[in-house]
């Protein structure tokens, strides 16, 4: 492992400092990245499609929730907003940050990554090193990266240029952990590839730790979040059960941590959302398949995951009915509809499929969220409510989605008729206004 925060990377007995680096993508991920280097003194080009995001940056205003508006007005000396290839030509090092999503039947959809190789082997030149940091499946880097960079340029791979994988592994709203806190996984092309990778990210994070290849740095990244989505997967059945056998899953899993080893906890929630949870996991049972292996088990947590907003609403229904009250025409309240608690970002919330379900049976929905202001579902745009004791004494039924540290729990149960909690965060409360995932 090579560390080296803060200073010039020793490598292999060489020393290198890149002083122009471009980051492509300037979302949660490459926001970021570009700040740090552009902390560390080098003068950054943050390439960005968005005209609304490039207006917002030039103005000093951030989008995303690890990086204040201060932070980023004190980097805009050092970092360029620009939308043009072009302007990446000088840069020594380019990271690329961008979506990669699942296409409508499920399948990787390496677009964005491959159209941005094509576009930067039209401006790269020779010793340039590109570093992917998008997620990907085990073996993109070298299956489309590689060929559409050298068929642009003309260049060779671990030649005449670098090339890298280095998964991106920022966890929005953590702040015990960092982008610089967290070891850097680092595969290249080659050995010269690695070694100048390294270098390039030991001047922005605390350990950099380089392995053999891309696809190791690929798959290492899709076995992190599939552990995660594997283990929530669990608990849910979990949950699930409990609710059958008439126990509290809470009170078995608070149980189950007082062990000191050999148990690590994950909590049941309404499904999982992000940008990594519900995707890495397909993307490995894609690249599976092509090695004739079918990845059951990661199916079988996927459903499981998909089913939770489903048995939300089913709880939300039977608790109604306990007191003489239809779904059909009740007045519903939605907490928290991002994918997790502090932040902003509703993408792939299971949030939205509960919301989803209960406007389809005729509910009458509402939401807040202190960091959602707006969204679109279903092709109708909703707008986060004023939380006010006058709502919330009108609700049929308060449902916690997402348990932002924003709310006062111990206010919303003294309030509310009935509330659904699918976080747990009250079951210290004792109140018979609260039912349980």
């Amino acid at each position: 492992m090579l560390a080296g925060r803060g200073g010039m990377q020793q490598l292999g007995g060489t020393s290198e400092v890149f002083s122009t680096v471009g980051v492509v993508g300037l979302g949660y991920v490459g926001l970021p990245v570009a700040l740090a280097f552009a902390d560390k003194g080098a003068d950054v080009v943050g390439m960005e499609a968005s005209e609304a995001r490039i207006k917002l940056l030039r103005a000093g205003r951030s989008y995303v929730d690890d990086v204040s508006d201060e932070r980023l007005q004190a980097c805009l000396g050092k970092l360029r907003i620009t939308n043009d290839y072009g302007d990446l030509a000088d840069c020594e090092a380019i990271i690329v940050a961008v979506p990669t999503p699942l296409t409508g039947t499920g399948d990787p959809d390496m677009s964005y990554v491959v159209g941005t190789s094509e576009r930067l082997g039209r401006i790269m030149r020779r010793g340039t090193l590109v570093a992917l940091e998008s997620t990907v499946f085990p073996g993109a880097t070298v299956e489309l990266v590689q060929p559409a960079l050298e068929e642009a340029s003309g260049l060779r791979a671990g030649v005449d240029f670098n090339l890298a994988y280095s998964p991106e592994r920022i966890d929005p709203g953590n702040e015990r952990f960092g982008f610089a806190d967290i070891p850097k996984l680092v595969g290249g092309l080659t050995p010269e590839c690695t070694r100048r990778a390294c270098a390039l990210y030991g001047m922005v994070v605390a350990q950099v730790v380089p392995v053999s290849s891309p696809m190791v740095a690929e798959m290492a990244k899709l076995v992190e979040n599939t552990f995660r989505a594997v283990n929530i997967g669990l608990v849910n059945e979990m949950a699930l059960l409990c609710r059958r056998m008439g126990i509290s899953v809470w009170e078995v899993l608070d149980a189950a941590s007082t062990k000191p080893f050999g148990f690590m906890r994950f909590d049941p929630g309404p499904g999982v959302g992000g940008h990594c949870i519900p995707v890495d996991p397909v993307y490995l049972a894609w690249k599976a398949r092509q090695y004739y292996h079918e990845a059951r088990l990661f199916h079988a947590a996927d459903a499981i995951n998909r089913y939770m907003p489903e048995h939300v609403v089913k709880i939300v229904v039977e608790a109604l009915n306990e007191r003489g009250k239809a779904l059909r025409g009740a007045r519903v309240l939605l907490l928290g509809m991002a994918y997790k608690a502090g932040v902003g970002d509703w993408r792939e919330s299971p949030a939205l499929r509960v919301m989803e379900l209960l406007v389809r049976v005729g509910a009458e929905v509402e939401y807040n969220d202190p960091r959602v202001s707006v969204l679109r579902q279903g092709g109708v745009e909703y707008r986060s409510v004023e939380l006010t004791e006058e709502r919330v004494l009108a609700a049929d039924c308060v449902v916690i989605l997402t348990a932002h540290p924003e709310y006062d729990w111990q206010w919303l149960v003294e309030r509310a008729g009935l509330v659904v909690d699918t976080r747990g965060v009250t079951r210290h409360l004792k109140s018979d206004r609260v039912v349980l995932l």
